[in-house]
C-alpha cells in the first residue's frame, strides 16, 4: 500500500497572539490520533480514517477523518505548527464556527478533489491535514498580505509572495507523480479556498443588494402610502367643513363614499390599538 502524506518541512516563522479553543480541539485529536497510530500499529489507523478509492465506499467517513491521520513527527508537527501559526488569528476574527467550517471545507473538498483524480489508483491512501492547512495559509496570505514572515526562520518575505511561491510549488509538482506528498491536494486547497472566500465576498454584496433594493421598495411603498394617506385626510377634513357650513345633504355621492369610507378605517385602527 502506498501513502501520499501532504506536507513538506520548514517554510514557516510567525509567532501568534493566542491558542484558540478550535485550533485546541484540531490539534488535540490530531496528536491523540497520531499517538494511538503510532502505539498500536496493528491497528493501522490508517488503513480505516485514510482516505482511499478502494474503501471510500462503504467507509464514507475517509474525506472527513483523512485530515487527522499522518505518517510521521514531521509530517504531524509541520503541519500543527502551521495550523497554530496561521489559523489562531483567522480563528480570532471569523470566531469558531466560521473557522472550522472553512478548516472542513477545505479539507474535505481537497480530499474529494484527490479521490476524483486517483480513483483507479485503489493502492493509494491520502492522510494528513495540508489540504486544510493550505486553504489557511491561502486565507491567511488574502486578509494580511503585506505582513512579513520569515522563510526557513530566517528570510524576510511578505505573506502575498509567500503563497504565491508555495502555490506555484503546489501547481507545479502536481504534475509529478513520483512523490509521496500530494502536491495536488495543496493545491486543491488553496483553490477551494480562494473559490469559497471571494464567492462569499460576492454573495455578501448581492446579499446587501437585494436586502438595500427590498428595503428601499419598502420604504417607497411605505412613503407614498402614508401620502396618500395624508390627502386623503386633508380631503376628509374639508368635507367635513362643508357639512358643517352646508350640511350633509349638500355633499356628493363621491364625496359621502370618501366619509364613509374614512370612517370605516378609523374605526378599524382604533380596534387594533
Amino acid at each position: 500500500m502506498r501513502y501520499q502524506f501532504q506536507s513538506q518541512q520548514g517554510q514557516f516563522s510567525w509567532k501568534p497572539k493566542v491558542f484558540t479553543e478550535a485550533i485546541k480541539i484540531l490539534i488535540g485529536v490530531n496528536v491523540i490520533l497520531f499517538i494511538i497510530d503510532s502505539i498500536f500499529l496493528p491497528l493501522n489507523l490508517s488503513g480505516v480514517f485514510g482516505l482511499s478509492p478502494k474503501t471510500v465506499w462503504p467507509m464514507f467517513w475517509q474525506p472527513f477523518s483523512y485530515m487527522f491521520m499522518h505518517g510521521g513527527v514531521w509530517h504531524i508537527a509541520i503541519n500543527m505548527l502551521v495550523l497554530w501559526m496561521f489559523g489562531s488569528e483567522l480563528e480570532t476574527i471569523w470566531g469558531r464556527t466560521k473557522f472550522i467550517k472553512y478548516y472542513f471545507v477545505t479539507g474535505v473538498g481537497s480530499g474529494l478533489v484527490w479521490l476524483v483524480f486517483n480513483i483507479s489508483n485503489s493502492y493509494m491512501i491520502l492522510i494528513g491535514a495540508s489540504g486544510a492547512v493550505y486553504g489557511i495559509l491561502l486565507a491567511y496570505g488574502m486578509m494580511f498580505p503585506n505582513r512579513t514572515v520569515l522563510l526557513y526562520f530566517v528570510i524576510p518575505i511578505k505573506v502575498k509572495w509567500f503563497v504565491l511561491i508555495i502555490g506555484a510549488i503546489a501547481f507545479y509538482s502536481s504534475w509529478g507523480t513520483h512523490s509521496n506528498i500530494s502536491h495536488l491536494t495543496h493545491l486543491s486547497g488553496m483553490l477551494i479556498g480562494y473559490i469559497y472566500l471571494t464567492s462569499n465576498n460576492r454573495w455578501n454584496k448581492t446579499s446587501f443588494s437585494l436586502r438595500k433594493i427590498f428595503i428601499d421598495l419598502r420604504h417607497h411603498f411605505e412613503e407614498k402610502k402614508h401620502k396618500k394617506t395624508a390627502e386623503t385626510e386633508k380631503t376628509v377634513s374639508k368635507i367635513l367643513d362643508r357639512v358643517r357650513k352646508e350640511g350633509y345633504e349638500k355633499l356628493t355621492k363621491e364625496e359621502e363614499d370618501l366619509l364613509y369610507s374614512a370612517s370605516k378605517n378609523l374605526s378599524k385602527k382604533k380596534e387594533k390599538n
